[in-house]
């Protein structure tokens, strides 16, 4: 399986290839190093959304196995009782509880999919903002 965790264009040193495609006032190694910025932040945002559905996915397999367990002692619980009256009346109690815990669950995993879109978000709106006030900054140098 191929890892696709590193880049290898990270490794490259791109200030040697493009020194002889000096412009005046311009800032090449400025430039790289901002870019490799930004692939860093898409890196960790990136990182962030896999763990955030890893974990939701996480979450999915145990709601999935309590289910099962709770719908199989409830069909245990509903074939021992006596009077189809009863019968009906716990079939009626059980879905309700069923579907309560289902709109509990689905808030649950609606929450952790906001919070991790909201935390890979984050980063790279952090990392915009960086990369403005670095472009602003390298402007101004090259006004000087």
């Amino acid at each position: 399986m191929a890892d696709y965790t590193k880049f290898p264009f990270m490794e490259t040193d791109f200030t040697k290839f493009f020194s002889e495609f000096r412009i005046p006032g311009f800032d090449i190694e400025g430039l790289i190093a901002t870019q490799r910025r930004n692939l860093e932040a898409v890196n960790a945002a990136n990182h962030l959304a896999i763990e955030g559905v890893q974990a939701i996915m996480r979450r999915q397999t145990e709601i999935m196995r309590s289910m099962v367990e709770e719908s199989s002692a409830s069909l245990r619980d509903l074939m021992a009782s006596g009077a189809p009256e009863q019968k009906i009346a716990q079939q009626t109690e059980m879905v309700k509880g069923a579907f309560e815990k289902a709109i509990a669950n689905l808030r649950e995993l609606t929450e952790m999919v906001a919070k991790s879109n909201s935390e890979a978000a984050e980063i790279l709106t952090k990392r915009i903002g960086e990369g403005l006030t670095e472009l602003k900054s390298s402007l101004q140098r090259t006004k000087d």
